[in-house]
């Protein structure tokens, strides 16, 4: 439309092309005073000013509609799409596959002491055809210490060699209360020695102790929470048997985290189901809850096995097995 009225006004006299102009200047100022504020501006109007304005500069002295600065913006911003354009990526190195992509991730977060050689050449040796700068592209990125471990690697490392222990309190049938004493090893999540008694000192802690750990069985550190009960003298025994005593920082129960999630396991699936007569019964309860735990009970962190690992029965008759009266059961293969 704009090329038709350029080329009409080409066959026009001067007298007729002026007096046309200020018809035009005299209907776009009524316009201007009847418009809105801000007059939106679409896409083919804003390309025909930017080309008016890039063979003409001097039409910035007659736009109205928008500032010259605008018209000025949007050539900039031609400019710079029309060079993103060109300079468009057209081929080159192809992407990764997704599934090599993600065996990079996962190798880098795995092994966090390894770096992009060591991982290429174990992908080389897994019949991927990759190269080392694509490794180091998808690794994944670490913060802090590149070369650190993680607490969950440093704990399986040293898990073997850690128990702890705490108390539960349990109420009996007349509103006395008793005292367990659990011990947990960490390294199968096992319960190595429970204890019950209604005054709870320290010179029985330290027995329970002694009965828990024979000589040759020590574990290398302990945790507990401040119980006066582990005063100087669980702490000596402790040192004589050859235990680390690591207490937690007072308010602190997460710092013992293993036991304080075994308690809470021994009240939702036996204690709360049960009214304690007394010392004897809570001791014979306990021992059917612990043969349950250490060599039945399924753990997440066991790969759902029990603490003496139970094995794969794929054949036989399935029979069930009741637990505590009835509260759990064991199925097994027969």
């Amino acid at each position: 439309m704009v090329l038709f009225y350029y080329i009409r006004a080409c066959f026009k006299s001067q007298q007729e092309l002026e007096a046309e102009n200020v018809v035009l200047r005299q209907q776009l100022g009524i316009a201007r005073l009847r418009a809105p504020k801000r007059i939106r501006v679409g896409f083919w109007d804003r390309l025909i000013l930017v080309l008016l304005y890039r063979f003409s500069p001097s039409v910035l002295d007659v736009i109205h509609i928008v500032t010259p600065e605008t018209v000025v913006r949007w050539h900039r911003q031609g400019f710079r799409a029309y060079w993103r354009w060109k300079s468009r990526p057209k081929g080159g190195r192809p992407k990764a596959d997704p599934e090599l992509r993600n065996l990079i991730r996962r190798i880098s977060i795995e092994n966090p002491l390894w770096g992009a050689p060591r991982i290429h050449g174990e992908l080389l040796l897994l019949g991927y055809k990759v190269s080392q700068t694509t490794v180091a592209k998808y690794m994944s990125r670490r913060r802090g210490n590149p070369g650190g471990q993680s607490w969950k690697t440093f704990l399986e490392n040293h898990r073997d060699g850690i128990v702890s222990m705490d108390f539960i309190i349990v109420p009996t049938i007349r509103f006395k209360l008793l005292y367990c004493l659990v011990i947990l090893g960490h390294a199968r999540r096992k319960i190595i020695h429970y204890a019950v008694t209604t005054v709870p000192t320290a010179v029985w802690a330290a027995r329970q102790i002694s009965e828990a750990f024979p000589w040759d069985e020590a574990p290398d550190y302990l945790i507990r929470d401040n119980d006066p009960v582990f005063n100087a003298l669980v702490q000596r025994k402790l040192r004589l048997v050859g235990i680390r005593d690591r207490p937690t920082t007072p308010h602190s129960p997460w710092q013992n985290g293993h036991s304080e999630r075994l308690n809470g396991s021994i009240r939702r699936e036996c204690l709360d189901h049960i009214i304690i007569f007394g010392e004897d019964h809570l001791r014979r309860v306990m021992r059917a809850y612990v043969h349950y735990y250490n060599n039945v009970r399924t753990h997440l962190t066991l790969s759902k096995n029990a603490p003496l690992e139970r094995e794969i029965q794929r054949r036989g008759c399935l029979k069930s097995v009741p637990h505590l009266g009835g509260l759990h059961h064991e199925y097994a293969r027969i």
